[in-house]
């Protein structure tokens, strides 16, 4: 399958964008997957997006732990989060450019956000089997990927879900994407 490069930095605002909501609310998508003090994990954060929400819905005794490969994004991503006093529930990492460097999360994240970053991954084998590896047995994945993806890529990406140990629940209807809901 074909392997594309991270988002620039640039669009990354266009992805933070008041206006994006219009297209997918994150409030709306995320409630019924998360509840206060859980742990989760999102990869591709961008500027953040989703993680804002996501640290609010996991309130004060949750936490966020948002991976990117470009430090630029987090660094945007932890002054917005600042902003709106929600820094503390968001634990920013930098990965590495094959390797999410999330072996102290092992066995303890109740729900993982994948929104539109599969694609950009060196390797979806070796992301999936990272992501089950950090996720509690019975945590869930929403796996989202946009319709640029085209669905024989998607299903490849789905299929690499399964072989690492992930069972897909249910599809998902999110305008702008080819979505699932993955369970470990």
């Amino acid at each position: 399958m074909a392997h594309h490069d991270p988002c620039p930095v640039w669009a990354g605002y266009l992805l933070a964008s008041p206006f994006r909501k219009l297209m997918v609310n994150p409030g709306t998508l995320l409630r019924p997957y998360v509840a206060e003090g859980m742990t989760i994990l999102e990869p591709g954060p961008a500027m953040g997006f989703f993680t804002l929400e996501l640290a609010r819905l996991a309130g004060p005794t949750g936490r966020v732990v948002a991976v990117d490969v470009q430090q630029q994004m987090l660094d945007r991503l932890r002054r917005r989060a600042a902003r709106v006093g929600l820094a503390a529930r968001i634990d920013a990492r930098l990965a590495d450019h094959d390797r999410m460097q999330i072996g102290d999360l092992n066995g303890t994240v109740d729900f993982a956000l994948v929104f539109a970053c599969v694609h950009e991954m060196p390797s979806a084998d070796v992301f999936f089997r990272e992501a089950l590896t950090a996720l509690r047995k019975g945590a869930r994945m929403l796996f989202a990927e946009p319709t640029q993806v085209e669905d024989v890529e998607f299903q490849d990406e789905v299929s690499k879900a399964r072989k690492a140990g992930f069972r897909v629940e249910t599809p998902l209807a999110i305008r702008g994407s080819r979505a699932v809901l993955l369970a470990r």
